[in-house]
């Protein structure tokens, strides 16, 4: 463990940085993972992992950020922000990649770290487009072609059925699918994925599709207090005439999530965000998804210099 000092003399508060291991992922990163401290007291947190003479908000998970205490103001970001880039450039960090954490995921208004990284000059390098159904303002499918596959779906008697093992759902329809569609395998092998359902079973949850008690297709989806986010999708190739994927979806969002106030189904941009799945990307909008952005910014570690006089 790495331990590192530094004093804000005006208000005596003492910032530490503890790096820290992060587990999970462990034999595919080198973890550079952060906890930031005032006084003994945690404040916030930077999962990340080191590339070189260069820093990412963890490549590993899905969304990054600095996460913060409810309690931290904007002077604490502000400490927390700066004491990070002058910490990184006195390790020989010359770089720090981050990605912003969305608004839908944070619990209070959060833009203080939006408005250091204009001040630190830093450059947008990518922006994914993610579908969203807002639930206070949920728009009715008006599509016919989902209307249609959610009658194919009642039609043929298909059954959802949340599993604990997700090693069905992998084996049968996620990973033959990504190989002959795209010649890849899943980000989270099986016993990866079971891992983390053991662990977090309240946050992660496999709903699966069965026609005839053969599993069709199946949705992963990732839980947090407000967003029911969709990590994995995927069915088999008789999904247009049995209705699975409609069917499956206008369950989860009709009836197993219309308590939480978003519904995420997931980026449709690829290549770093420079292209859009349009197909995908039209599906997603018939069911009421409308796009958010997710932003991931480059910023020379120098900079902090720039923060120097902010406050007047």
């Amino acid at each position: 463990m790495i331990w590192n000092r530094f004093i804000d003399s005006s208000k005596n508060a003492t910032f530490l940085f503890k790096r820290e291991f992060l587990e999970y992922h462990k034999d595919r990163f080198q973890d550079y993972s952060l906890l930031f401290f005032k006084d003994e007291q945690l404040v916030g947190l930077l999962p990340a992992n080191r590339v070189e003479d260069e820093i990412y908000s963890h490549q590993g998970l899905s969304y990054g950020g600095i996460l913060l205490s409810s309690k931290s103001k904007f002077d604490d970001v502000f400490y927390i922000y700066y004491s990070l880039l002058k910490y990184l450039e006195e390790h020989n960090i010359k770089k720090f990649h981050l990605k912003l954490l969305p608004d839908i995921y944070t619990k209070l208004p959060s833009n203080e770290i939006s408005y250091l990284l204009f001040k630190t000059e830093a450059s947008l390098v990518r922006k994914d487009i993610s579908s969203v159904i807002e639930y206070s303002h949920q728009l009715q499918i008006d599509s016919s072609n989902r209307k249609r596959g959610i009658k194919k779906g009642i039609k043929n008697d298909l059954i959802i059925k949340e599993e604990f093992d997700l090693s069905t759902f992998w084996n049968e329809i996620l990973i033959p699918n990504l190989k002959e569609s795209h010649n890849v395998l899943p980000v989270h092998t099986v016993s990866e994925i079971n891992k983390l359902k053991n662990s977090f079973p309240n946050h992660i949850k496999q709903y699966s599709v069965f026609h005839k008690n053969k599993i069709v297709a199946g949705a992963t989806i990732f839980e947090t207090d407000s967003v029911a986010h969709v990590q994995y999708i995927s069915a088999n190739k008789d999904r247009q005439q049995l209705g699975s994927l409609d069917v499956l979806f206008n369950c989860l969002i009709n009836e197993k999530y219309k308590h939480k106030k978003y519904f995420n189904f997931g980026i449709s941009t690829e290549n770093q965000g420079h292209y859009v799945n349009k197909g995908l990307l039209s599906w997603k909008e018939s069911f009421g998804g409308r796009s958010i952005v997710h932003e991931f910014y480059e910023i020379s570690t120098k900079n902090h210099v720039l923060l120097n006089d902010l406050f007047l």
